[in-house]
């Protein structure tokens, strides 16, 4: 349904209509905000904006607030500051606190002038803290009781309020000085005797995040332990807010579409327009152009031996192309085992060996392929034999710059994503043409 109705806006646009506004307008009506977000997101910039123009003002917020990052700047220019506010002052503070940061300080400052004082400071509260760490995720929509209350004085309490933020699971018992206790399920509160105190049932051992912690850690533990929502507390161990689970799958979401992009040099939208795309992945390109400039000298070194023997210009790519994909694979392994932190100094000698036991029965089996057809289309023996030497070689170096780069890489706080396929691919073919050539100079020559 979702595919049926932004393929029918698309239609709709790309026809001259007089009502065609009107027609859109009525679809947008029948799509929760999750799929407009969509199709925006699927959407080249001119459509976008136009798309934008026409959704009601009650999904505005929802949908402005689960938009990406370059797409909610490119939408930016089409909102006022009065519409801003209005939109952002109906949002949950995480998600208010994202909008504004990706803001020029300017308009997040004007806006934050216009806010109530109460309001302003939550916002700023949160502002402090680096987007990437647990104080940047969390909301300070908690509810906490003290230790003391009776479960059927809680539930007293929650009736008054009459609702309950979403993803509440829990409630966090505090002290009188906000000093964090522990936290009380949702479940316990239902099924316990109500005479019971908070005490004798809640959790005195929970796990909480320092306002500082790493939004990567947060999200790891979030997934290794099943949770809804936990507690972020600061230095002096006070209650500030909570992290809900549906902020750390965002943060999931994102660094798995990062990692995903920055493998291939690039970190934009699908349809940014083409001079920020073209701008943005220049650098990478050029970096690559050095490298292909590396691996022509190379090649240049050996020159001699190409001229008198011309089969060997037809041969090379295949031993350079076969190192760089299984190097590509292992870089692959070890960039997921790296994001999942699963590797360590322990298990990463076991990997290696791993890796190094698949390139040696993969380049025993491919080699004797290649060899075999080599011979066939040539029908020379040592040629055969030199190009599955050389194969077997430049797998085993693939594996070893497969592993390590990436390693080094992080250990020299570059990211290994971006940087890794770039330096990996140019090692595979250097190694590939230097044993290649360099085995045909010898015994050919």
């Amino acid at each position: 349904m979702e595919t049926y109705n932004q393929e029918k806006i698309f239609e709709i646009l790309n026809k001259k209509s007089e009502d065609k506004f009107s027609k859109i307008q009525k679809i947008l009506s029948k799509m929760d905000s999750h799929e407009i977000t969509h199709c925006l997101e699927s959407a080249p910039s001119a459509q976008r904006k136009v798309i934008w123009s026409i959704i009601d003002k009650s999904n505005e917020a929802d949908v402005l607030s689960e938009l990406g990052e370059e797409i909610q700047q490119d939408l930016f220019d089409e909102i006022s500051n009065e519409e801003l506010l209005d939109l952002v002052q109906n949002l949950e503070l995480d998600e208010m606190v994202d909008i504004l940061q990706n803001l020029p300080e300017q308009r997040t400052n004007l806006l934050l002038s216009k806010m109530s004082r109460i309001d302003r400071e939550r916002v700023e509260m949160v502002l402090e803290y680096p987007e990437d760490s647990a104080g940047g995720l969390l909301n300070n929509d908690i509810i906490s009781v003290q230790k003391d209350s009776t479960l059927n004085l809680v539930l007293e309490y929650l009736r008054s309020i009459g609702k309950i933020p979403k993803n509440t699971d829990k409630l966090f018992v505090v002290s009188q000085n906000n000093s964090f206790i522990g936290d009380l399920r949702i479940s316990k509160i239902i099924c316990s005797d109500p005479k019971l105190k908070v005490s004798d049932v809640m959790n005195d051992r929970p796990h909480s995040f320092m306002v500082n912690e790493s939004d990567k850690e947060v999200s790891k533990y979030f997934e290794q332990n099943d949770l809804i929502s936990a507690a972020v507390i600061n230095e002096k161990n006070e209650l500030i807010g909570r992290i809900t689970i549906d902020d750390v799958v965002d943060v999931i979401i994102e660094d798995a579409d990062q990692n995903l992009l920055s493998m291939a040099g690039i970190a934009e939208d699908t349809f940014s327009p083409p001079a920020r795309a073209a701008r943005r992945r220049i650098i990478w390109l050029g970096l690559n152009l050095i490298t292909a400039f590396v691996a022509a000298l190379v090649i240049n070194i050996f020159q001699d031996a190409i001229d008198k023997v011309v089969y060997l210009a037809v041969l090379m790519p295949i031993v350079a192309s076969m190192g760089g994909v299984a190097a590509t694979q292992t870089l692959t392994i070890v960039l997921r085992g790296l994001t999942l932190e699963q590797i360590s100094n322990s298990n990463l000698g076991w990997l290696f060996k791993r890796e190094l036991a698949v390139s040696i029965l993969n380049g025993i089996v491919l080699s004797l392929i290649v060899s075999f057809i080599t011979y066939l289309w040539f029908n020379q023996f040592i040629l055969a034999l030199l190009i599955a030497a050389a194969m077997i070689i430049n797998l085993l170096s693939s594996v070893i710059a497969g592993v390590f780069v990436p390693i080094i890489l992080r250990r020299l706080n570059q990211d290994p994503a971006i940087a890794g396929s770039v330096i990996v691919t140019t090692v595979t073919d250097v190694v590939g043409f230097v044993s290649f050539l360099g085995l045909a100079t010898i015994f050919l020559l």
